[in-house]
């Protein structure tokens, strides 16, 4: 669905915005910066950020349509803690984030009195070729701090297997749709992450089959 203006709006966002919200407000650092991987169109930013003050919210999309979807919801819903989105795509080997010409732009956020404490993704890893998640996680690694969160949300296969057949018949549609886009398995992307110092420290299953997963930075 579009609305009037560059918003662009997600069903499910408004399904699983409060489980989520939930387990962020209880995994995260208490203060720093939420760096938000693949933000989409911008709604989980606007529920999120006034709900995790004092931490500051920023929202990322290498998509242009949904970055101006995102600054378009931040219009309507300001939060001072909401930032400006990022033009950011996971698989690059450098993120924009920490590029210093980059950084300067982002006026409306000290990254260093608010360093990036953690990020999340929600609902990119199935829906992205494998690079973004092999980017996803070697990106946590190189600029999170020792302690700190990465979170994951949506579905995934727990030992090689779905969790449910509903589950079985998303990952068919979405191999349909894009042959490099499908369901990923939990214990793979864990193994991965470990070899980014990324420690697994809880599967959380949340509502339609998906799960929170949490990894912090050794």
């Amino acid at each position: 669905m579009t609305l009037p203006d560059d918003r662009q709006f997600a069903s499910a966002t408004q399904r699983n915005r409060e489980p989520i919200l939930a387990i962020l407000q209880r995994i995260l650092p208490p203060t720093g910066t939420v760096l938000e991987i693949s933000s989409g169109t911008g709604e989980h930013a606007i529920f999120f950020a006034p709900a995790l003050r004092p931490r500051q919210w920023l929202p990322s999309d290498p998509d242009p349509i949904a970055r101006a979807s995102i600054a378009a919801w931040s219009r309507e819903c300001p939060a001072d803690n909401l930032h400006p989105p990022l033009a950011l795509d996971a698989r690059e080997e450098i993120w924009a984030i920490e590029r210093p010409e980059i950084r300067k732009t982002l006026t409306t956020l000290d990254l260093d009195e608010y360093p990036v404490r953690a990020i999340a993704n929600i609902n990119m890893i199935h829906i992205a070729p494998w690079a973004a998640c092999l980017g996803l996680l070697a990106g946590a690694g190189r600029i999170l701090p020792s302690g700190s969160v990465l979170y994951l949300y949506g579905p995934f296969k727990r030992n090689g297997q779905h969790t449910a057949p509903s589950n079985e018949a998303f990952d068919a549609s979405l191999r349909w749709q894009n042959p490099a886009w499908g369901v990923r398995d939990l214990e793979e992307v864990t193994a991965i992450a470990q070899s980014h110092q990324l420690t697994l420290t809880e599967v959380t299953p949340m509502p339609a089959n998906n799960f929170s997963v949490v990894f912090q930075k050794a």
